[in-house]
C-alpha cells in the first residue's frame, strides 16, 4: 500500500504538470509538459554529448564519494578516539561544514583549473562531513561492555577495531555514506553548471538551456540525475537492510548527527 500511495502521488503530480502546460497556465517553452520531457529523455541516450557528460559526472561522483568515505571514516575514527583532539578541531569543523561547495568554485579554479579534478575536490569537500561526523559520533555509541570484555581478554587493538568497533559503527557510517552520495552528486553537477570547462551533466544542461533554449533537454537531463540519485539511495538502503540489519535505530540517530 505505501508503494501504491507513492505512485499515486507521482502520477497526480505529473497529470497536474501536464494539464498546466496544455491549458496554457504556464509557458510550455519555459516548462515543457512531462510528456515531451519523457520523450526527450528517451532520446538523450542517442546524444553523444549527453552520454559523454553523464559518464564524466558518474565517474567523478564515484571517485569523490570513495575519497570522502576514506577521509571521513579515517578522520572520524581519529577524532572519536581522541576526545581532546575532537574538542580542539570541532570549531574548525563546524565552520567549514556549512560552507556551500559552489562558493569555493573561484578558489578551486584558481588552484586546480577547470578540469575534472576541480569538481571532484569540491565533491569530496561537500560529502566528507556527514561521514566524518557520523563516524565520530558512532564511536561514543559502542557498547562499553563489549570494549571492557575484549580488554579483559587482552585483544590487540587491531582485532578490537576489526571485530568490535567497525561492526558496531557500521550502520552509522553507511548512513553517512548514503547521505553523502546525494550531496556529492549535487556538488559535482552544480560545479559543472557554474564552473564550465569540464564536461558533465551540469555543463550539458547549461549549454542546452542558454545556447539552444531547449528546456525539454535540460529537464530530461535533470530527470536522469534525479533517477540516478534515487537508484543510488535505494541501493544503499538495500545494502543496509541486507548486511547491516541491526542498524535501523542507528540510522535515524546517525542522520540526526549528520
Amino acid at each position: 500500500m505505501p508503494f501504491v500511495r507513492k505512485l499515486a502521488g507521482l502520477v497526480g503530480f505529473l497529470l497536474l504538470w501536464e494539464a498546466a502546460g496544455r491549458l496554457g497556465l504556464v509557458d510550455a517553452r519555459v516548462l515543457p509538459p512531462p510528456s515531451e520531457v519523457l520523450v526527450r529523455f528517451g532520446l538523450l541516450f542517442t546524444d553523444r554529448g549527453f552520454v559523454a557528460g553523464a559518464v564524466s559526472t558518474v565517474l567523478s561522483w564515484a571517485i569523490a564519494l570513495l575519497c570522502a568515505t576514506v577521509l571521513g571514516v579515517g578522520v572520524g575514527l581519529l577524532l572519536g578516539s581522541v576526545p581532546a583532539l575532537r574538542l580542539i578541531t570541532m570549531p574548525v569543523i563546524e565552520f567549514l561544514r556549512p560552507l556551500p561547495s559552489v562558493a569555493l568554485i573561484p578558489l578551486a579554479i584558481a588552484l586546480l583549473g577547470t578540469q575534472a579534478q576541480t569538481k571532484i575536490v569540491l565533491g569530496v569537500f561537500a560529502a566528507t562531513w556527514p561521514i566524518l561526523l557520523n563516524t565520530s559520533y558512532a564511536l561514543g555509541e559502542v557498547d562499553p561492555r563489549l570494549l571492557e570484555t575484549v580488554r579483559c581478554f587482552r585483544v590487540s587493538r587491531w582485532r578490537r577495531l576489526v571485530g568490535v568497533t567497525l561492526p558496531s559503527i557500521g550502520p552509522f557510517v553507511l548512513t553517512g555514506v548514503r547521505i553523502s552520495a546525494s550531496i556529492a552528486l549535487i556538488a559535482i553537477v552544480g560545479t559543472e553548471f557554474l564552473a564550465g570547462g569540464s564536461i558533465g551533466l551540469g555543463q550539458y544542461a547549461f549549454v542546452q538551456g542558454t545556447s539552444g533554449g531547449r528546456m525539454d533537454v535540460v529537464l530530461a537531463a535533470t530527470v536522469f540525475a534525479g533517477l540516478f540519485g534515487c537508484l543510488v539511495n535505494a541501493g544503499f538502503l538495500a545494502v543496509q537492510r541486507r548486511w547491516v540489519s541491526w542498524g535501523s535505530v542507528a540510522s535515524s540517530s546517525g542522520e540526526v548527527a549528520a
